[in-house]
């Protein structure tokens, strides 16, 4: 009985442990964001390679390659203009395509859970998810 009791607490031990490990992973705001708004097409990893990046009638963009592509330079400015959807980007459709800053704006009060109403305090939350997200694309390209 006691063997027992000591195998169980040995097994439930090392699955809190396990448990506890993948709780600290940190998942930091950009990720999220890119994992709800942009994995889909440009894939995990951001190469294009999305589970709808073949159901698209132009190829996805590699998200990788941006700064290779600009003279080794992250095109920040860029990046949030086509991600606030002041920027057309074809493949992305109309600038109220809800990945993009539409829904951001849209969903920014929802999001913010009532804490704030006024009109600064919108944008600043809808500008810090853009520059998060930019800043997540950013660890994601080709050294």
């Amino acid at each position: 009985m006691k063997a027992s009791l000591a195998i169980a607490a040995v097994s439930l031990t090392g699955a809190l442990m396990a448990t506890s490990a993948a709780w600290s992973q940190e998942v930091t705001v950009g990720q999220r964001e890119f994992s709800n708004n942009c994995a889909v097409c440009h894939g995990a990893s951001g190469k294009g390679d999305g589970p709808l990046a073949g159901s698209l009638n132009q190829t996805v963009a590699n998200l990788t390659v941006l700064s290779k592509n600009n003279g080794g330079v992250f095109p920040v400015a860029r990046m949030y203009e086509v991600i606030d959807g002041r920027a057309v980007i074809a493949a992305h459709g109309t600038r109220d395509m809800p990945a993009w800053g539409y829904e951001y704006n849209s969903q920014a009060d929802t999001n913010m859970l009532g804490y704030y109403y006024t009109g600064p305090d919108v944008d600043a939350f809808v500008r810090g998810r853009v520059l998060a997200l930019i800043e997540y694309i950013s660890t994601l390209q080709e050294k």
